[in-house]
């Protein structure tokens, strides 16, 4: 930790919040003469390296100087009155809960603007795509930022419309369909949304996110908890995606270029996530023990849900698509956040917010990673890497089926690398669920995920046996290895499994004493 003052910390997270904004204004504008360079299209993509390379930059000075010693108490506050008739404040904060999500956040999207300078999928003006980019960043770093439940509507909204066009624009087969299926299911799951948070606000007096955590529900009846947890938890369940509400993501992913796949996976569907750590665990208790049992179902369904998916399209002559396949594997891996989240005890809590990270580095590896196969074979096929041409990794890119094998096992949840941590305590926090909740049907919970992390690892590991083993065919062409730009790119998401796997107490020490306040209320 470095001493920084608290005005220069308020500094940086209005900077955080604001700044991709700006960026995504001035992106627009011709290049002056002198940045240029080669071509304006090359300006422009570095200019969007510049942004999100001073934001991230920003980021971490704002985690060196946040204070380790209260990772509970909200840091680096602004509170100003914006619409004075409903009480909407521009009110930012940063605790042990979301700062993790917002260095994340910061991070995948500088790797993914810093590969689109060397790699920019094909589609129309590089000019829109930076733009694009940056206001998704923005709305993205909003949601994890804002302490005010209409601005967080407003962030958790803004990054539909960005990602529609990453999707219909820039992205391969099917793209147009699958990105109105991504924004009408969003859209109209956000609306349901709206009306529970409008239902807490009107019933409260207040839309104030810290003074309705602090209140913990004891503003509310248990009938409205209940109405407000439905319609906020449906809203939230889409972007999660919760099973059987998942079925925009595989549609979308698999038309995404690679950089809208490693945004969607490692920092969209955590805004789902956060929303019920934030939002409805403290504001509506009552609510939230009503529908945790049926949350946790749904969470386990869909691990199980997912990992069936993924070995019907992993198997020879399916014609699985191997971005599809992560897809739903994310649709599993989420399961475990939800289920986390269910228990509603410190330990699942912790477990469904490590997972989270987890899941962002490790998922958002694996959609670089797959986009890379993609552009050296042309397709992502599975029958089609593993057939006739014979990807054999090992033997024809070493450094790239290294990686692939290394991102699978930590996805699979391996003991050492970041995976591991959360699903793990995620599964011992329903072992022990919060007073209230049926213990026998936590543990029928319990054995179901536990029997999702073998269909994981069964899948996980028939994805390395067929493109990455294998001798490669005498007459095959030669495949480029890893590249100088994938390495940087790349790297950070390595270390950081690695560091997450090894050292888990540098994420659960931020996160824990702000996840014990927040079930007790508020109360230090």
């Amino acid at each position: 930790m470095i001493d920084i003052s608290e005005s220069v910390m308020q500094f940086l997270l209005a900077f955080i919040v604001a700044g991709p904004l700006l960026g995504a204004a001035a992106a627009l504008l011709p290049a002056p003469p002198g940045l240029r360079g080669k071509s304006p299209e090359q300006a422009v993509l570095r200019h969007g390296v510049t942004v999100t390379g001073a934001v991230l930059v920003a980021a971490l000075v704002l985690a060196l100087g946040f204070d380790h010693d209260q990772p509970s108490r909200m840091q680096a506050t602004t509170d100003i009155s914006w619409i004075s008739a409903l009480d909407v404040r521009i009110h930012l904060g940063v605790d042990g809960i979301s700062l993790p999500l917002l260095v994340m956040t910061a991070l995948l999207t500088f790797l993914s603007a810093l590969y689109s300078y060397f790699k920019m999928p094909s589609g129309p003006s590089p000019k829109a795509f930076v733009a694009l980019l940056l206001v998704l960043e923005s709305g993205t770093l909003a949601t994890f930022a804002v302490l005010d439940l209409l601005l967080f509507f407003l962030a958790f909204e803004m990054v539909l419309i960005p990602m529609y066009f990453l999707i219909a624009r820039w992205g391969g087969e099917g793209r147009r369909a699958a990105a109105w299926k991504f924004i009408l299911y969003t859209l109209l799951g956000s609306i349901v949304m709206l009306l529970g948070l409008l239902l807490i606000g009107l019933q409260t007096g207040t839309f104030d996110m810290v003074a309705l955590a602090t209140d913990n529900g004891r503003g509310m009846t248990a009938s409205v908890q209940v109405i407000a947890v439905l319609a906020i938890g449906l809203g939230l369940a889409v972007k999660t995606p919760m099973w059987p509400l998942h079925t925009w993501l595989p549609d979308a992913h698999t038309a995404a270029p690679t950089v809208g796949s490693v945004l969607l996976a490692g920092v969209l569907l955590k805004m789902g996530t956060y929303g019920f750590v934030r939002i409805v665990l403290p504001i509506a208790p009552d609510g939230m023990q009503t529908f945790a049992p049926y949350l946790a179902a749904f969470a386990v369904a869909g691990i199980i849900y997912g990992s069936l998916a993924c070995l019907d399209l992993v198997r020879k002559g399916t014609g699985g698509d191997l971005k599809r396949l992560i897809a739903y594997s994310s649709v599993g891996h989420m399961g475990f956040v939800l289920l986390g989240i269910a228990t509603m005890t410190p330990t699942g809590v912790n477990g469904a917010l490590f997972a989270n990270i987890a899941h962002g580095l490790i998922t958002g590896l694996l959609f670089f990673l797959v986009g890379a196969l993609k552009d050296r074979y042309g397709t992502a096929d599975l029958d089609t890497l593993a057939g006739a041409a014979g990807a054999a990794l090992y033997g024809r890119a070493p450094r790239l089926g290294g990686l692939l094998a290394f991102a699978a096992v930590a996805s699979l949840g391996l003991p050492g690398l970041a995976g591991f941590w959360g699903e793990m305590l995620a599964m011992f926090g329903a072992f022990e669920p919060a007073e209230g909740l049926s213990r026998p049907a936590y543990l029928t919970f319990l054995a179901i995920a536990g029997f999702g992390t073998l269909l994981t690892a069964a899948y996980l590991l028939v994805v390395v046996r067929r493109v990455c083993m294998g001798v490669p065919r005498p007459d095959a062409e030669p495949l480029a290895d890893v590249q100088a730009y994938e390495l940087a790119a790349w790297t950070p998401l390595v270390a950081l499994t690695v560091l997450a796997g090894l050292w888990p107490a540098v994420l659960l020490g931020l996160t824990d004493p702000a996840v014990q306040q927040l079930l007790a209320g508020g109360q230090s």
